[in-house]
């Protein structure tokens, strides 16, 4: 998720499109807080870890 906002935020400052750019920024942002939920050992949507 984190790699798919990062791609997406790169699309949307090159081909100048604002709402790709923030769709970018907020997957981002969610990759993150589960990377960080995930790797502190706390569930994620009831599951310790996702296959």
């Amino acid at each position: 998720m984190i790699v798919f906002g990062a791609i997406l935020l790169i699309l949307g400052l090159v081909l100048n499109i604002y709402w790709l750019w923030v769709v970018g920024v907020i997957l981002m942002v969610v990759g993150a807080v589960f990377w960080l939920l995930g790797s502190i050992g706390r569930p994620v949507g009831g599951r310790r870890a996702w296959y």
